[in-house]
């Protein structure tokens, strides 16, 4: 066994990678950018080097500071973690190279499986099923326009390059092929260097199936059954399970066969996943499911398979990285249980899931201090960490597994609802309502899910009457005299009232309210003479009330105070920075005419890139951004003065 590892990433999966070393005596070193210098993984990690500024394109992604750091620590071995550099063949030979050990796929597999067209003509030849579509190198706009119309509209072109939804279009009809072919061609060439594009056929009922795969140096190659990870936004994955939801045994059996051939092919070695894209409109059929693509690395959502199988998934990367065979067989590996995992973001859902940053006053995950076999978090931060724009927004994991779809759906709904964050934002709520939603709990999911029922799964902004009543019986203390300080604030005569809660407010003749403070609002909070177990969860923290509903909502609410200082509203027509961020374009210039939802700036903030829109049509008054320009939250980018536009 390998006995000292460099782990060339961060968060929650360094953590991850981390627990499984300890647990099997290997010594770990993390490496860490400015922005993480405080971060769980580097104190969880037995040494730690500096790698340089908090940019990601400064530290995590150049490989020679990471490959010096390992001899630095004299670490044996560099574990790529996922994201960064994970996937990258030079980067994984540079390591060999160097004398370490590589706890990866070998650079021949990754290369092999990197470009879209190539790895699908190799899976022909192994005879895993692909999507109907055209491979071919001429890249004639002609020749892809005939190829298109002999696969059928709808089609799909996709950057031969491509990843994460970038140089993707879908085309409904011949007769808008040709501007979709070239808008795809140049976000290829800008994001991968690379215009190539293919066309496969578009699946109108899509699912996402993965199969999990492992190989070993001796050439032993096994399956770990399969994910379902249908449940996206953007093409980005928010909820995973294991198994797929209606998954025959003969279809599991021929699908797991076809990711095992996939593999072979490809002679890998370690922790693979096979990508599988499922016509779900007559159910999951073995004839119905092709070849995507092939991720050449440790998943996102590998704990479900982890749950389901009772696999420690690092650990076997470890041991095959070290020479040995796989530790189990096929005939010794089944599936036990069901297992679900939601991707926790810091992000508001409200704001259309703008990423959200900070410091993590408060922060629980429901479950995550328990050792129950019902449930597990995985987590890269705790209370007190800085949520910094520099890196992706995921900032845990919560996998439920149970002995059922059912019962594992009805426990992670509860966990995520008695969850809470603040004052970033995050996305438990979306998430509860998500899983909570009866056509998935019916099963009857595919990738355009969320985007169809978007409305009925976002949480309100408002606060729940329960949660806004908890909140004014908290405030009701600060009233009453508990905290003195406070009880000038209120611009109405009180008195107490003994009820089952112990105290009120009365103002008679009205029903008793009091006004609180939430989000720049004033809002009368009921009283009742509830007691207070009787209504979700609320706790005074610096001085105002944290509320929050069993349904995954929270809120922080403060004493009303006529003639305060709350926060004030931005200025009208004032386009605030959401988030601190690097301006990558301004389209618009003091003077020019613009028009309602117009785009004015784009920011670029936790690897994704923000439009920022006219709020109402009229004239660019003030322009204080430029591009390349560092901003922090709350900076004034543009001003727009109300009015017509200019002929």
């Amino acid at each position: 066994m390998i006995k000292s590892l460099l782990i060339a990433n961060r968060g929650e999966i360094a953590c991850r990678i981390i627990r499984t070393a300890r647990a099997c005596g290997v010594r770990t070193v993390a490496v860490y950018s400015d922005a993480d210098a405080k971060a769980l993984h580097v104190r969880q990690a037995d040494d730690a080097v500096h790698i340089g500024p908090s940019p990601a394109r400064e530290s995590y992604l150049v490989g020679e500071k990471i490959i010096a750091a390992a001899k630095a620590t004299s670490a044996e071995a560099i574990h790529p973690g996922y994201g960064f550099l994970s996937e990258n063949a030079d980067f994984a030979q540079s390591v060999i190279d160097a004398g370490l050990i590589w706890v990866g796929p070998r650079p021949a597999s990754i290369r092999a499986m990197g470009l879209k067209d190539a790895a699908k003509e190799r899976m022909i030849a192994a005879g895993v099923p692909v999507t109907p579509g055209y491979l071919g190198a001429d890249q004639n706009p002609e020749t892809l326009a005939d190829e298109a119309a002999k696969v059928g509209y709808p089609v799909l072109i996709k950057a031969v390059a491509g990843g994460g939804g970038k140089g993707m279009r879908r085309v409904e009809s011949g007769a808008d092929f040709a501007d979709a072919l070239a808008s795809c061609k140049r976000e290829a060439a800008s994001s991968f260097g690379d215009d190539r594009v293919l066309i496969e056929k578009y699946i109108l009922s899509p699912r996402h199936i993965e199969v999990q795969v492992f190989g070993d140096t001796h050439g032993n190659v096994v399956h770990l059954f399969e994910r379902d990870c249908s449940l996206q936004r953007r093409h980005q994955k928010v909820i995973e399970e294991a198994p797929a939801p209606g998954m025959s045994e003969e279809t599991r059996e021929e699908l797991c066969a076809a990711a095992v051939r996939a593999a072979k092919a490809v002679d890998y070695v370690g922790a693979g996943t096979i990508e599988f894209i499922a016509d779900a409109s007559e159910g999951l059929r073995a004839d119905r499911i092709w070849f995507m693509e092939m991720n050449t690395r440790l998943q996102v959502e590998h704990p479900v398979t982890e749950e389901i199988t009772g696999v420690d998934l690092v650990e076997w990367q470890l041991r095959v990285a070290s020479g040995e065979p796989l530790p189990k067989r096929q005939d010794e590996l089944s599936i036990n249980g069901w297992a679900i995992e939601a991707r926790l973001y810091a992000e508001d859902p409200a704001k259309g899931f703008l990423p959200s940053v900070g410091r993590l006053d408060h922060f629980y995950i429901s479950g995550s201090n328990r050792r129950d076999g019902i449930s597990r978090t995985d987590t890269g931060v705790e209370r007190g960490a800085d949520i910094s724009p520099y890196y992706d927004p995921m900032i845990a994991k919560l996998i439920v597994k149970r002995d059922d779809r059912g019962q594992a759906i009805h426990d992670l709904a509860a966990k995520l609802g008695y969850s809470h964050c603040w004052p970033v934002k995050w996305n438990a709520g979306f998430l509860r309502n998500l899983v909570s939603h009866p056509e998935f709990a019916a099963g009857e999911i595919d990738t355009s899910f969320i985007e169809r029922n978007l409305e009925d799964v976002l949480p309100s902004t408002n606060p729940p009457s329960d949660v806004l009543e908890a909140a004014g019986l908290m405030a009701s203390h600060h009233a009453l005299g508990m905290y003195p300080e406070s009880s000038t604030d209120i611009d109405q005569e009180v008195k107490k009232a003994v009820g089952p809660s112990g105290f009120r407010l009365n103002a008679a003749p009205r029903p008793a309210t009091i006004l609180v403070e939430f989000e720049g609002a004033v809002l009368e909070a009921p009283l009742s003479d509830k007691s207070i177990w009787d209504l979700p969860k609320a706790k005074t923290v610096d001085g105002g009330i944290l509320a929050y509903d069993y349904a995954g909502w929270s809120g922080f609410f403060r004493l009303y105070r006529p003639g305060g200082t709350g926060q004030a509203a931005a200025a009208d027509g004032a386009i605030l920075s959401p988030m601190p961020g690097r301006v990558t374009a301004v389209d618009v210039a003091a003077g020019d005419s613009v028009t309602k939802g117009q785009r004015l700036v784009t920011l670029e903030a936790m690897k994704m890139e923000h439009s920022l829109t006219a709020p109402f049509d009229g004239t660019v008054e003030e322009l204080g951004a430029s591009p390349g320009a560092q901003v922090s939250e709350g900076t004034v980018l543009v001003k727009v003065a109300r009015g017509e536009t200019a002929p």
